[in-house]
């Protein structure tokens, strides 16, 4: 490794690490890293040459009753190494939230009655598929995002809704899944099986509730590599408005999913509005929930319901909000 570039993520604080993770691997940048794109991306992990590691662990902490607010984390990079082995290093914070011992207060989820009457073939025209970035998503999702693209409230709100909707002993599957899976910090012990797949290798690596992981770029292969019938929840937070093939990919959700299993997808108001799709954008919170749900009439799911599960927090209105539309096998 004298000459490879190094990307080592562990535990500062919190808690020590019991076991390590490490991925060895190429990773081609395709002359994309430019030094524009390594200040802009200041909370990821950038390395620039043919090697990577990954180093981390889970926590004693996970298994304590009372969990704490934050698991902070230092990523460190090394990288540029020349001729003369005069390398450059680089450390960055990263602060995950676990979404318990906060100040919020969760709501017990507030139905939202879907009433669109949709026909009985799609009504979709391929334009309300395009997005403003055409490019490949690939290059978009290279360098590994370990930040948050909803507010802390929304993240405790979706980790509460999983503790009291998902069994212990399940099998999940989370699917356009990251660095975090907003889990609990006791599911890694309590279910059976939690298996990511999302786009950046890296981010599934440093997801540490995960027990096993594929990268996939599902808006080139929407199909999932996973038998028929071994999933109780596939989970989805805050993606569905990316994908270009939504009906393909919820029908391969289903596929996966035991008889009686469910489809938990979140959604809350922000995104990458280059990437989402054209039809996404022109749409509103409400209409979101309906055209999830409409997704999941063409790949067979029985009607789906949806709540408003935003948490609250003294004198603060504003909030990212955060819902659901859960569609049942």
């Amino acid at each position: 490794m004298a000459k490879a570039c190094l990307l080592s993520l562990f535990v500062a604080i919190a808690a020590s690490r019991c076991h390590a993770l490490t991925l060895h691997g190429k990773l081609s940048m395709r002359n994309q890293l430019t030094r524009s794109k390594f200040i802009y991306s200041t909370a990821s992990a950038v390395f620039f040459a043919d090697m990577s590691s990954l180093v981390l662990g889970s926590s004693p902490a996970c298994a304590a009753e009372e969990n704490p607010r934050y698991l902070e984390s230092e990523v460190q990079m090394k990288y540029g190494d020349d001729a003369n082995g005069n390398p450059r290093t680089r450390g960055v914070l990263v602060r995950r939230l676990t979404g318990d011992s906060t100040p919020y207060s969760f709501p017990s989820p507030r139905p939202i009655r879907l009433v669109k009457e949709w026909p009985e073939e799609p009504p979709f025209k391929k334009t309300d598929f395009f997005r403003a970035d055409e490019g490949d998503d690939e290059n978009f999702y290279t360098l590994p995002r370990l930040v948050y693209h909803i507010d802390e409230p929304a993240v405790a709100a979706l980790t509460q809704y999983y503790r009291s909707n998902i069994a212990a002993g399940s099998s999940i599957l989370d699917i356009c899944s990251s660095w975090v899976s907003h889990y609990p910090l006791e599911f890694k012990k309590k279910m059976k099986r939690i298996a990511g797949t999302g786009m950046n290798p890296l981010e599934l690596l440093a997801n540490d509730q995960l027990t096993d992981y594929e990268a996939r770029n599902l808006n080139v292969n929407p199909a999932l590599s996973y038998d028929d019938n071994i999933f109780d929840v596939v989970t989805c937070v805050v993606s569905i408005d990316y994908l270009i093939h939504p009906i393909e990919v919820l029908k391969e959700v289903r596929r996966v999913l035991k008889p009686g299993g469910k489809a938990i997808i979140s959604q809350s108001n922000r995104c990458f509005p280059s990437k989402a799709i054209s039809m996404w954008l022109n749409m509103n919170d409400r209409q979101h929930l309906e055209l999830i749900n409409g997704y999941g009439k063409y790949a067979g799911f029985a009607s789906g319901v949806a709540y408003d599960i935003t948490a609250s927090e003294p004198g603060n209105p504003y909030n990212d909000p955060m819902y659901i539309v859960e569609l049942s096998k």
